[in-house]
């Protein structure tokens, strides 16, 4: 088991990490203030896990708020269901909400929590790779709009975050593809040795090799604990984790939520920030390369959604949080590691990188 800290002063929090803490009471005790706890989770993990962390939490009054599973439900209505059984089970200030699944389940519920009286106690407990890397650490929480990705949420963050990397066992293998999209980012946005080292052990995380799991699962959170710290509320260094993601939020916005997984996306936007960061003249072609190759590699796709005009990427890109007085802000590369926000663009070189030919880049690449 590793243990990492997410250094915020007084709001200072942990990040277990290891296999079989899904069933050791010792991970969650300490966090629980009061004796009322609420397992939120889905209609896909519930079957799996619910039941085990129930008994693990057996000393606390529960209730279980299984909700439907999906991007498409990350919506007011749904989150509207967590408040009602919170309400219906008379809890108080002092419960604790624990979200027990993937991003979803892990951004509703620190959302809900954030809102039911003004703020309770949350726990993380997410199963899916690109959660227990990216979405559960930081706290960043929230639901979708139809014109925008995560544009209702709050910065709330968790008390801790455990992550028990065996549930990745049972996770599908685009589920797993798509959290690797994630864990290419950190490599790809401040750390270039881990992107070495990614290239020389992808083929073991697509197997679920253990070791270089928890290596990758531990050096993708302490990446982020570092630029959280530095930057809670996304004012500087911390909008450079949403590399690809100005593209991919528009992808996932135009297609309908949850026709891309959310690692899907971002993996096609992050060629598309490749693609930018090379016509600046930023990168050179075998650096674009390096990073769309082992895109490639992790089962990803690597081609944005061929209906998707120009205009249609245009609309949607402007009404990402990241624009500040009009002017859109991207995440681009400035060398493998170095990754910068900037909205000094020429206009032009965002529209031809939105025209490029994906696909015929995607075939000139080759399989290899």
């Amino acid at each position: 088991m590793r243990t990492l800290t997410v250094d915020l002063a007084d709001r200072s929090y942990p990040i277990y990490i290891g296999e079989g803490l899904l069933d050791d009471p010792h991970y969650f005790a300490p966090h629980i203030r009061g004796k009322q706890v609420a397992i939120v989770t889905n209609e896909t993990i519930a079957p799996l896990y619910l039941e085990r962390l129930q008994k693990t939490l057996s000393g606390y009054a529960q209730i279980a708020v299984v909700l439907p599973d999906g991007e498409a439900y990350k919506q007011w209505e749904t989150l509207q269901l967590i408040f009602d059984a919170l309400l219906e089970a008379r809890h108080d200030r002092k419960t604790t909400l624990i979200a027990l699944g993937g991003g979803v389940i892990g951004d509703m519920t620190g959302f809900a929590a954030a809102c039911y009286q003004r703020g309770v106690d949350f726990i993380q407990v997410p199963t899916t790779l690109l959660s227990q890397v990216d979405s559960s650490v930081g706290g960043k929480t929230g639901i979708n709009h139809p014109l925008g990705k995560n544009m209702v949420g709050a910065f709330y963050q968790p008390q801790a975050v455990v992550i028990d990397a065996a549930s990745l066992r049972t996770l599908p293998p685009r589920e797993l593809s798509a959290g690797l999209a994630e864990v290419i980012k950190y490599g790809l946005i401040c750390d270039e040795p881990f992107l070495a080292w990614l290239e020389a052990n992808i083929e073991q995380l697509l197997a679920l090799e253990p070791t270089a799991l928890s290596e990758a699962i531990e050096r993708s959170c302490a990446a982020k604990a570092r630029v959280v710290g530095a930057d809670e509320r996304e004012s500087g260094v911390r909008a450079t984790l949403n590399l690809g993601h100005t593209f991919g939020h528009a992808i996932e916005t135009h297609m309908g939520y949850g026709v891309w997984l959310h690692g899907e996306a971002v993996a096609a936007g992050t060629v598309m920030a490749l693609e930018m960061s090379h016509r600046l003249g930023w990168l050179s072609v075998e650096q674009r390369d390096r990073g769309i190759r082992l895109l490639r590699r992790a089962r990803l796709p690597i081609v944005p959604p061929q209906e998707m005009t120009v205009e249609h990427f245009l609309e949607h890109m402007a009404v990402d949080k990241k624009v500040l007085d009009g002017r859109l802000r991207l995440v681009l590369l400035q060398g493998m590691g170095a990754a910068v926000v900037t909205a000094e663009f020429p206009r032009e070189i965002l529209e031809e990188t939105l025209r490029t030919d994906y696909q015929a880049l995607a075939d000139q690449l080759g399989e290899h």
